[in-house]
């Protein structure tokens, strides 16, 4: 029977049970792509990773990313988790304060910066795509019906629109926290408004926050993915704080906006991811960083 050792982490947070959790099998080589949506379903996480050596010599490894329903091109929290435990399994040589290496995945080779003290990752950035901002949405009932709102609920003046860093979203300004925290999924909304605009991903967020030291407060579903709600979302952080830059909901400093998200809460898994934004009118870069924590090994047997 094939074995594989399977570790797990949880992500965008300094603790255990908080954050997001992810599954990574740090040795993949064997397994196809209908085994891999298989185990993928078994954890009936978020996402579970898949490391492979690269077939692409800029980079030190490959990861594929399968949510419990299909493979996606591309993973915030899985990318940091995935990399953390490859520096703890000694994967990397790590050097202070940073240690950058490079993941093959399917939007190509990116870079993640491993932020080192005396020796031990403190915490995790990646390096995002560059943002495309995709087409504002103009049926804001069905958009408020979709996420359990009144059409009044969503911010006035605000678009709701679809941005990509690597995989799309639709983001989605709420009046305020107390919105975002009554927010459901309301599946055949949500499935009419995905067929609609082509995303599976729906971001609530608000400006008001529960932590005063946070920027803003975010909830992130994605049903057809397999994903009631994501505690954690590093991929769609990226694309708001490309929104929340491009429509200046924040204030715009050069090189570099500094973002503080605050997620997970509802779902009982407090989550802060940082997210940093290159430029202002063009955006040159997007990286979302966090810390994580090892929670588990083990041995998968099938």
């Amino acid at each position: 029977m094939p074995t594989y050792r399977i570790l797990q982490a949880d992500v965008f947070t300094d603790r255990p049970f908080g954050g997001n959790p992810v599954a990574v099998l740090p040795d993949a080589e064997g397994l196809d792509e209908a085994t891999m949506q298989r185990i993928a379903r078994e954890m009936n996480l978020s996402e579970t990773a898949f490391v492979f050596p690269p077939t692409n010599a800029e980079a030190d490894v490959r990861v594929r990313f399968f949510t419990p329903n299909q493979e996606i091109p591309f993973a915030g929290h899985p990318t940091l988790g995935t990399h953390y435990l490859l520096a703890l399994e000694g994967r990397y040589k790590l050097e202070d304060p940073v240690t950058r290496i490079h993941q093959e995945i399917g939007l190509g080779v990116l870079p993640v910066d491993l932020h080192v003290a005396e020796g031990r990752v403190t915490h995790v950035v990646m390096t995002q795509g560059l943002p495309v901002f995709g087409p504002e949405v103009s049926d804001r009932v069905l958009v408020a019906r979709a996420v359990g709102l009144p059409p009044e609920a969503l911010a006035p003046g605000l678009p709701v629109q679809v941005v990509s860093t690597g995989l799309p979203h639709l983001i989605i300004p709420v009046a305020s926290l107390k919105d975002v925290e009554a927010a459901s999924v309301e599946r055949a909304a949500m499935d009419e408004l995905a067929e609609e605009v082509g995303v599976d991903c729906f971001m609530p967020f608000s400006l008001e926050t529960a932590d005063p030291d946070k920027t803003v407060h975010v909830r992130m579903f994605a049903p057809r993915m397999g994903v009631l709600e994501d505690p954690a979302t590093g991929s769609g952080s990226g694309a708001l704080g490309a929104y929340l830059v491009r429509h200046r909901l924040v204030e715009v400093s050069l090189p570099t906006t500094v973002i503080v998200s605050e997620q997970g809460l509802k779902a009982g898994r407090p989550s802060t991811l940082l997210i940093e934004v290159d430029g202002s009118d063009e955006i040159s870069a997007v990286r979302v960083g966090g810390q994580v924590v090892k929670v588990m090994e083990g041995t998968l047997t099938f």
